[in-house]
């Protein structure tokens, strides 16, 4: 059998031109600056003609600039102030909302943090009076008696909303030339009047249904007929020109569905360019974010090639000079101009995605960005783009794209005097016509500029417009500063290569942004993912992946391990049953035996030093990056991983090992390590075969335990192959040791006195009986057996009708569907606003249409099979039960190539109530839940009381409606958004509480000291930090009544943990708060009056409430309380215990241990239990972590509003 032959998308082999621009997609910028500072270097006599030329036209605008616009606007709102945030969520957000509630609510919610009245009055200009007097009457009535909410019941809030509405539509204004290209046409005529000609582009953004992608082709064939039609001018570079969106046109345009994209856009810009040919019209491609930039390449290239229009000289490609591509891009366009013998129109931008483009390199792990960190380094390379282009006069035909007057000037002075035909300039509608106008209008012309025209209705507005206000906000745009007079006229037209000198070394990046990689500090390297956008890093990653099938084995593996024997059982590819991927040999009693007794007697490992170990898991992080292909090629098939999941599979793996050994390192310094608990059993899970057994074996290590493996049975092949390379690291063979089999296997383990601890991933059934078996046990440090566990998850996300379709969607796809729903995160509920439900679901029903379900053996897999045949049969038999109960079921068809393995496609279904789910289904279903605006608070009730809580997401630009619902989710992980799977390892520390897992949260800061004996709390709360009103409060009652307990609990409060919050290292763009709350019901089971004191006094010093079980002379104190403390402090009957988060219990008080049994025979969640002599306070508190997109209205201020150093 020959793998992966299909595995990458059919293409030609790349010319020189195009693999130079793949090498130079991440190079570091200071190499991929060098060659540019010499070539934007004008001559001394160019370079004073450049200054003058640029102190005249900035001059200018000064003088002729409309002075009621949206940059007057943006002086008096800035970005970073609340009226800034607030235009910019209103702009994209507002006209797209359905239903006038939730506009309302929008409005009242943004307006009503800013001093818009302050700006108003009789000096500023109409533009600005008029807007903020809308924002300004909005505010002061929100803040009056009864606010909008009662203006709306006197009919008064439609006019508050007509107000704001307006004042968007007037913004937009300014941007849009029209709604329709004929309206479009003439408003025109007055600019071309002055001399400039017009280039025109649809308000579509990316397509992800094939609906919308019809639509776009539809109306750019449209624009085409009417600008042939009715535009203006005789030769070619007079004639109007159509701006196209090549993302719009296909709903899946993406570097995995190559061949896809090439059968079927490739044809219809065939027809589009032989009806502009046709027309004499000019067709552009617009820019797009750099991981769409070979695709684009691979159009152009195949449609300059098209026998249909040889020779024509109307086609034209966008070049973002702020990538490190834009050189070698030009390059290519040189040598493909020549080789099809026509002349290329060059559209030469700055860059229009900058905080976009480094957000996603962040988030993909990438080992750069492909754009320059500088402002000035953005700037020199777009003047030595312009100089390369002017050089190439037969087969370019320069469009420099600026609004920038130096740039302007630079351009002037490098060119030869201007004729038509020789180049243009250009600049968007509604920014740059007053710059340009001295060149166009006078006679003799200086220059000749095209305006780029956007034309759409109101409906597509909003990101368009959000995208100017940030050129127009930030204040390092030209066009900001120009506006400012507090800027001063040198330093608005200073040398970009003078300021590209400044820094030393030249060329070096912006010390501020981080790489990728170094997103966590000095402590630890993050892990680095191969570009799978780039051409050359997909072939380098495929080449590692061997041609023939390989035959991998699994079994007990340790240094006293007996011969293996019994039955080989196979392993077969859960998408192609025909792929035989290997065989393992389960333990057997004597194997389980052996290893038990080998890692008792461990001794090196346990007695390596702290630093030593941490080196030694470093180690290991290297070798599975240099391992990755066989890595990767066992994910894929033994696991069913698509190469991205795979990618990120290893990706977390190494961020485990190397977050473990940093703190392993800082413990170690600050002296808050402890000593090792023994033996540590992990039992990982088959959904993350290499993350998860790594994450638990990390840990255990880490604190100078020894390790027993048992793997899920689906995946014991990557298990050993993992373990191979921790022992070749220089981990001791006796420190870990492997035993695969089956459920008895792990089983026979936790029933050993043996074990000290357990880490569990997987059901909570499978939890809740080891807990049962641990009960009572302590191991060799005399402290009872630990269960950390992390179980399963009811996830949902709730969006409101305030959020674009067009960024939820994404978010849905894939916390939905991504690994076909197999992660303990994957979203299983979808609450929806009903307003604007239909058109939701009717899109992600397109949506979900076009993603590949199959063999992820293919690149273009986006949804690869279940692990098992028992596993399809699951999730088939819930979905074929609620579609006997009547709930509506949708499903897009089936491959035929899905009939070799165990596929089941993404599935949605409406239910009326989540309780109408039963048990968290585990697979590609997805349940659709509508809701009422008035109904948020029941929803999130309702999720809570199924007693799962993992991962919980809001999606809405309502503040408001974002901070009721985090309060009242019950949720470890809390999304606000985003979407909701993918936590970051050390960011976002993941893991749930009641039915989802016991903790602590893995990749956070508390599980490595759990592992430890003696190891005390590694976080410190400040001084300031409050105690809990409640703990307080017994703290005074105590006081007069029983000084030395009121010694003990005045002790066990003092850590004032409780609302500790912590902002986690992570990307640009996102912020992640991790947070100590209480971790809710805790039952006190003492005999003894003071022991029954000192477990009260530790449950609510973490802020919990508290249920006490103990005879009548330990709890006389409880009939004198408070009622403070008696609201929070329940006495109970021991033959109806309630439900409870934890127990604390007496050790050796008959009546505890035997609550304790009663409480853990129940079925549900695992009750951690407790012993009062050894227990810690953090381990009283819930750990939950909310991780905000920041960037969600539209970008990362913080980023735009970044100076250069």
């Amino acid at each position: 059998m020959t793998l992966f032959s299909s595995f990458l998308p059919r293409r030609p082999a790349l010319s020189p031109s195009r693999e130079a621009i793949a090498h130079a997609a991440r190079r570091p910028e200071a190499e991929a600056f060098a060659g540019l500072l010499t070539r934007a270097t004008l001559p001394e006599n160019l370079t004073e003609r450049a200054e003058t030329q640029a102190r005249t036209l900035t001059t200018h605008w000064r003088t002729h600039a409309e002075t009621n616009g949206i940059e007057t606007m943006m002086q008096a709102f800035p970005l970073a102030s609340p009226e800034g945030k607030a235009l910019l969520c209103l702009a994209g957000t507002l006209l797209r909302i359905p239903d006038s509630a939730t506009r309302d609510a929008l409005i009242r919610d943004q307006i009503g943090q800013g001093d818009w009245h302050h700006h108003g009055g009789d000096e500023p200009p109409l533009f600005l009076n008029a807007a903020s007097w809308a924002m300004s009457t909005s505010s002061k009535l929100h803040a009056a008696p009864g606010g909008l909410r009662g203006l709306a019941m006197r009919s008064g809030a439609p006019f508050i909303r007509h107000g704001v509405e307006k004042a968007i539509r007037m913004m937009g204004s300014q941007f849009i030339l029209a709604e329709t290209l004929g309206q479009a046409l003439r408003r025109h005529r007055t600019a071309e009047q002055k001399g400039f000609s017009l280039a025109c582009a649809s308000l579509h953004g990316s397509a992800q249904t094939a609906e919308e992608a019809d639509r776009a082709r539809h109306d750019a064939l449209a624009m085409v007929e009417t600008l042939g039609r009715h535009g203006r001018g005789q030769t070619l570079y007079e004639r109007p020109a159509l701006s196209l969106r090549l993302s719009s046109l296909h709903p899946r345009f993406e570097t995995t569905q190559r061949d896809r994209v090439m059968n079927e856009v490739l044809p219809v810009l065939v027809m589009l360019a032989q009806r502009a040919m046709a027309a004499n019209v000019i067709l552009q491609f617009d820019a797009e974010t750099g991981d769409k930039l070979e695709l684009c390449l691979d159009l152009f290239d195949a449609l300059c090639h098209a026998p249909e229009i040889a020779g024509w000289n109307g086609l034209g490609f966008t070049v973002q000079a702020y990538d490190k591509r834009s050189l070698p891009l030009i390059e290519h366009l040189v040598a493909l101009a020549n080789e099809t013998r026509r002349r290329v129109m060059l559209r030469l931008v700055k860059g229009s995605y900058r905080d976009e483009e480094i957000r996603h390199s962040q988030a993909r792990a990438n080992a750069d960005y492909t754009v320059f960190t500088r402002k000035c380094h953005s700037d020199v390379s777009y003047i030595a783009c312009a100089r390369r282009a002017l050089e190439e006069e037969a087969a370019l035909y320069p469009q420099f794209a600026t609004h920038n007057a130096r740039s302007i000037a630079t351009i002037l002075a490098l060119a030869p005097e201007w004729r038509p035909g020789l180049y243009e300039f250009g600049c968007l509608h509604g920014m740059g016509e007053t710059l340009y106008t001295p060149l166009v209008s006078t006679r003799p012309r200086s220059a000749a500029c095209r305006i780029l025209s956007p034309v759409g209705a109101d409906s597509h507005l909003g990101p368009y417009l959000v995208h100017r206000l940030l050129e127009n906000g930030a204040p390092t745009s030209f066009i900001n500063q120009v506006a400012n007079r507090a800027v001063s006229l040198d330093a608005l037209i200073a040398d970009p290569v003078t300021l590209a000198r400044a820094p030393l070394p030249h060329g070096s990046p912006d010390p501020s942004l981080s790489l990728p990689a170094d997103l966590y500090g000095a402590e630890r390297q993050g892990a680095i993912a191969p570009d799978l956008d780039n051409l050359l890093d997909l072939e380098n990653l495929i080449a590692g992946f061997t041609a023939t099938a390989r035959v991998f084995r699994a079994m007990p593996i340790g240094p006293a391990m007996p011969r293996p024997e019994g039955r080989a059982r196979s392993i077969t590819n859960p998408a192609a049953h025909d792929d035989h991927v290997g065989v393992v040999i389960y333990a057997r009693p004597r194997d389980i035996d052996a290893a038990l007794n080998t890692a008792e007697g461990e001794q090196i490992w346990r007695r390596t030093t702290a630093q030593e170990r941490a080196d030694c898991l470093d180690r290991v992080a290297v070798a599975i990056e240099q391992d990755r292909a066989t890595l990767l090629e066992l994910l894929i098939r033994e696991a069913g991983k698509t190469l991205a999941n795979a990618t990120q599979e290893l990706c977390e793996a190494v961020n485990f090992l190397r977050y473990y050994a940093a703190q392993l390192r800082q413990l170690d310094e600050t002296g808050r390590h402890g000593a090792p608990l023994g033996t540590i059993l992990c039992i990982s899970p088959w959904n993350f075969p290499v993350a998860s057994f790594t994450g638990q074996v990390a840990v255990a290590l880490a604190g100078g335990n020894a390790v027993i493996a048992k793997p899920a049975e689906e995946t014991p092949l990557v298990a050993a192959h993992l373990l191979s390379l921790f022992i070749e690291s220089g981990l001791p063979p006796a420190a870990l040791q492997l035993l695969p089999g089956e459920g008895n296997v792990g089983a026979s383990l936790v029933a050993d006195p043996r074990i000290d601890g357990v880490m569990f991933t997987g059901s909570t059934a499978v939890a809740k009986t080891i807990s049962r078996e641990l009960l009572g046990r302590t191991g060799r440090t005399g402290q009872p057996v630990p269960l950390l566990s992390d179980t399963s998850g009811q996830n949902a996300m709730l969006v409101d009708s305030s959020v674009p379709l067009d960024q939820v969607i994404p978010d849905i796809l894939t916390s939905a569907f991504d690994s076909a729903g197999q992660r303990s995160a994957s979203l299983r509920v979808l609450l929806v606003q009903e307003d604007g439900a239909d058109e939701l679901i009717e899109r992600l029903r397109g949506a979900i249409i076009e993603r590949h379900l199959g063999a992820p053996d293919r690149l273009c897999c986006d949804i690869g099979p279940l692990i098992s045949a028992g596993a399809r049969v699951r999730v088939e038999a819930h979905v074929d039960r609620m579609r006997r109960a009547g709930y509506p079921v949708w499903q897009p068809d089936m491959r035929v190539e899905t009939l070799k393995g165990h596929f089941v496609p993404p599935t949605l279904i409406e239910i009326g109530r989540v309780a109408d789910i039963g048990q968290e289904v585990f697979g590609p279903v997805l349940h659709i839940r509508r809701y009422a605006r008035h109904e948020l608070d029941g929803v999130v009730d309702a999720l809570n009381a199924t007693g799962y809580a993992l991962t919980f997401g809001v999606q809405s630009r309502i503040q408001e409606s974002i901070n009721r619902a985090c309060a009242r989710s019950r949720a470890g992980n809390i999304y606000v958004n985003r979407g909701i799977i993918g936590a970051r390892i050390g960011t976002e520390p993941f893991g749930g509480r009641g039915l989802s897992g016991s903790g602590p949260k893995l990749g956070g800061p508390l599980l490595l000291p759990r592992l430890m004996h003696g190891a005390p709390c590694p976080l410190e709360a400040p001084p300031e930090a409050p105690v809990p009103a409640t703990a307080r409060a017994f703290l005074a009652f105590l006081e007069p009544r029983d000084p030395p307990s009121a010694r003990r609990v005045r002790a066990v409060i003092a850590h004032r943990l409780c609302g500790l919050t912590l902002d986690m290292p992570g990307p640009n763009g996102e912020t992640s708060h991790y947070m100590l709350r209480p971790k809710g019901v805790i039952l006190c089971a003492c005999e003894s009056w003071p022991a029954l004191l000192h477990a009260v006094g530790l449950a609510l010093g973490a802020g919990n409430q508290v249920l006490v079980l103990a005879p009548d002379n330990a709890v006389e104190w409880l009939r004198q309380v408070s009622r403070q403390l008696a609201n929070v402090i329940t006495r109970v009957d021991p033959g109806a215990l309630p439900e409870c988060d934890a127990m604390l219990i007496q050790r050796g008080a008959e009546s505890a241990e035997q609550a304790a049994l009663t409480v853990t025979a129940r079925e549900g969640m695992v009750v951690p239990v407790y012993d009062l002599d050894t227990v810690r306070p953090e381990w009283l508190l819930s750990e939950t972590v909310i991780t905000t997109n920041e960037a969600a209205c539209g970008g990362d201020i913080t980023l735009l509003i970044q100076q250069d150093p």
